[in-house]
């Protein structure tokens, strides 16, 4: 039988029948969503559909602040980002950052092959530098496994980006406690992958890089 997208008064319909439930599961559970609102994690991702953030890490509303973009690319032109960023270190108090890339992602597989797609074209041209920057790193892996290596690669560069703003430097400067982590998601299977890289301190940041991105040049692909 073939899955029809919901139209919008069902979508509406849906809505209530979830907030029913989850009013039955959890007594109260909006207001207290409503009091406060304190999550641990915040979670930097793709825009891509696929990829819900909450329900990946097994968490529920108001537990996990969100920020997502195309190929889930953190710059420091972007203010964007980066006002999210310090809305949830400076704010929130948030303890853990997760940049979460994503196997099969259209916005990596656009910047590896140099496909035009448009306007995004433009943002894109942030995933090509890292494509350049280990090109001799990928042109060791076969064809077939290039474009999951440039998704792993292009979370770790985006871990180096948000440890190097502004916002964490200040926030490690004056010894607020928040690591910042990178992660890959498999669409394929439903499993979070860590990358192994997690930074403390800008004075990590170094040797976490450069262990992170070695596991990608040594790692097995089948």
């Amino acid at each position: 039988m073939t899955k029809t997208t919901p139209d919008i008064p069902d979508i509406f319909a849906n809505n209530r029948a979830w907030a029913e439930q989850m009013e039955l599961q959890r007594p109260g559970f909006f207001t207290g969503l409503k009091a406060q609102q304190k999550p641990k994690y915040m979670w930097i991702g793709c825009s891509d559909s696929r990829v819900p953030a909450n329900e990946i890490m097994g968490l529920a509303p108001g537990e996990v602040f969100v920020h997502r973009n195309v190929a889930n690319v953190v710059v420091h032109s972007d203010l964007n980002a980066l006002s999210t960023v310090q809305f949830a270190v400076d704010v929130i108090k948030v303890e853990h950052i997760t940049v979460v890339g994503h196997y099969g992602c259209s916005g990596v597989a656009a910047a590896l092959s140099g496909l035009r797609v448009g306007l995004a074209d433009n943002w894109l041209r942030h995933i090509q530098d890292v494509r350049d920057r280990h090109r001799s790193l990928l042109e060791t892996i076969a064809e077939p496994h290039r474009h999951d290596a440039l998704v792993e690669l292009n979370a770790i560069e985006q871990v180096v980006n948000v440890c190097q703003s502004t916002v964490m430097l200040d926030a490690w400067a004056r010894g607020q406690k928040v690591v910042v982590h990178g992660w890959v998601y498999g669409i394929h299977d439903g499993l979070l992958q860590n990358l192994q890289i997690s930074v403390g301190g800008v004075d990590e940041l170094d040797t976490v890089y450069r262990a992170a991105v070695e596991k990608v040049s040594s790692a097995k692909r089948t």
